[in-house]
């Protein structure tokens, strides 16, 4: 992803000026690689971490920080973790910085594969006083490819009074209690990302930002939009006014369950608290209330590190253990096979799943409560089905009073390998909540073509009552999202098309032009989705056209509104319709098209 957002001919980041020369997909360069600071030696890593009596081990990338650290040496190994992880785009470094409840005066800036924590059962309990930020100052204040990072869980209290949280995809601002304003963008172009369960108590400026999603939160004031600002269950959020400006704002959501999180109780002891499913509900689950739901003792988890084999993690999973996986990046020689209900997958600093032997790598039986959360699913070299399988096909339960979920899990295929898998997600049980996520087929990095990172769709819902919270979904050379279950609902969707197919020839979906980028199945009778925006680029052969970006049956159960097209790079390629042969096209005339519903 994604676009210099100023309204006119938008160009692409770091690889526009090869890959408008024609040049094939692989010659896509990162600009964190084309950067001149990249270039530099890299700095030495920070020190490892030890654990404390009574505390568990946690790997070597896992800083844990409570009062009786020197607020020096906190910040040293702060500012140590940046350095290492500022540039590292494709880098195999994780980390994750967890504070303790208590206050810290500190300055945190996120690099690649860092997350940063609070160990409190409510936000208020670890409190940065400083700033905890992420600026465009790696790509030159350009934040296009700011990906990889995510804050959680605790209060901060800017000392500016602002502070800046400038990224794109894959990346996540939860149960953040924010006690000052926040800037989304700085002062160069931003593409995008995601804001739940916090209380901003000051005034958001999205700036560039050409889209954004927030759900379930209290915000202060709102200002800004550019494409397709969407707000879901969020108090004080500015009303719809799609399409001038774009924003499209639903009042309540309907169903949601909040990502699962580590905290240290009054006493010492580490649980993981497992929120409960929340019915049309506005706002956050934790202000001026207990949090819902239960607490699992760390005992119960097989805490997963460097060394930890598969059959071990399967063996735990298989007598009803759940698994906390540390910051690394592991081989999985066969599936992870969760089979128990209510099981919970946590990882920590953006850990890394790569199944080899063309295994999916997380396969979940069709069983209630299961929780995926805080992983990112790279494929292997050896063509996977699907990276994360909900239920074989087939599967018919009915989970309604305990849907299982997955939060802030991304998938990626290409990049630092050349990874294949025919999808990235599949779901085919039923009430499956879809929380953040995004499925990449990557543009850039190593690993990258029409023929070496290869794989159709993103997402396929096949089960019924599935709903998505921020969906973003890009580049898969087949449609994007499937959805073939019946009532599913999204609530935002960004996506772009794959830049590279070799031409219109070879990117045929039957009698159409292209393949469209969410497409609902022709038997289905009920579905909606709100905020919808797909983008193209077709940097290799720009007179290849796109027919629809929006393919669905046209009756008056499915639904759509506030939707956008793009063509990007000044109209570098063409989507012709919206929705089916409604609205558009977007092309090398008229760069955006806006349609406000459908039918």
């Amino acid at each position: 992803m994604s676009t210099e957002n100023t309204g006119r001919g938008l160009a692409r980041r770091g690889f526009l000026g090869a890959a408008l020369a024609a040049a094939p997909a692989v010659a896509f360069v990162s600009q964190a690689v084309a950067d001149p600071a990249a270039a530099d030696p890299a700095p030495a890593p920070p020190p490892p971490s030890r654990p404390k009596p009574g505390d568990p081990d946690l790997g070597p990338n896992v800083y844990v920080f409570d009062g009786s650290v020197p607020k020096a040496q906190i910040q040293a190994t702060v500012d140590a973790v940046y350095a290492q992880q500022q540039h590292a785009e494709f880098g195999s470094g994780r980390y994750a910085l967890l504070f303790k409840p208590g206050g810290y005066g500190i300055d945190v800036k996120l690099g690649y594969y860092t997350h940063v924590a609070g160990l409190g059962l409510q936000p208020s309990a670890a409190g940065i006083t400083g700033s905890c930020q992420v600026l465009g100052e790696a790509h030159g204040n350009n934040t296009l490819i700011n990906f990889w990072r995510g804050a959680e869980n605790l209060n901060i209290v800017p000392r500016s009074g602002q502070d800046t949280w400038a990224v794109s995809q894959a990346t996540f601002y939860r149960r953040i209690y924010l006690l000052g304003d926040l800037k989304l963008s700085d002062g160069s172009w931003s593409s995008g990302g995601y804001i739940a369960d916090c209380q901003l108590t000051g005034q958001i400026n999205s700036g560039t930002q050409q889209q954004w999603v927030t759900r379930n939160s209290v915000l202060g004031s709102w200002v800004g939009s550019n494409w397709n600002i969407v707000f879901v269950g969020t108090a004080n959020a500015p009303a719809t006014t799609f399409p001038t400006p774009p924003v499209t704002s639903v009042p309540k959501s309907p169903v949601i369950r909040e990502k699962p999180f580590l905290y240290v109780d009054a006493a010492g002891a580490w649980q993981v608290f497992v929120p409960a499913v929340r019915r049309d509900v506005q706002a956050t689950s934790w202000e001026a209330q207990k949090p819902a739901g239960t607490s699992i003792p760390i005992a119960d988890f097989l805490i997963v590190k460097a060394g930890t084999t598969v059959a071990e993690m399967n063996a735990a999973l298989a007598a009803g253990k759940h698994l906390l996986i540390t910051p690394g990046i592991y081989h999985l020689s066969e599936s992870l096979k969760v089979t128990k209900p209510d099981t919970v997958i946590l990882g920590l600093g953006y850990a890394t799943l790569i199944p080899d032997n063309g295994a999916i790598a997380i396969d979940v039986a069709d069983v209630d409560g299961v929780n995926l959360a805080g992983l990112l699913i790279e494929a292997g070299t050896t063509q996977s089905e699907a990276l994360i399988r909900f239920g074989p096909a087939g599967s018919k339960r009915d989970h309604s009073a305990n849907p299982s979920s997955m939060h802030d899990v991304f998938a990626r295929i290409g990049g630092t390998l050349a990874g294949k898998a025919k999808q990235s997600v599949v779901v085919n049980s039923n009430n499956v909540i879809i929380d953040n996520t995004w499925l990449w087929r990557a543009d850039h990095g190593d690993g990258v073509g029409w023929t070496d990172n290869t794989v159709d769709q993103g997402l396929v819902v096949n089960g019924d009552d599935v709903v998505a919270y921020g969906l973003f979904v890009e580049h898969h050379q087949k449609t994007q999202v499937q959805w073939n279950g019946e009532n599913g609902r999204t609530y935002f969707f960004q996506n772009e098309m794959p830049y590279d197919p070799p031409n219109q020839a070879g990117w045929m979906d039957g009698p159409h032009r292209g393949f469209p980028a969410y497409a609902v199945g022709d038997h289905v009778r009920r579905h909606e989705a709100w905020g919808l925006g797909s983008y193209c680029i077709f940097a290799v052969d720009p007179t290849i056209v796109a027919d629809r970006a929006i393919a669905a049956p046209q009756r008056p159960g499915v639904r759509f509104h506030s939707m956008i097209t793009f063509a990007l790079g000044g109209g570098t390629g063409t989507i012709a319709h919206v929705v089916n042969t409604t609205g558009g096209p977007s092309d090398k005339t008229t760069n955006l098209a806006m349609l406000t519903q459908y039918p």
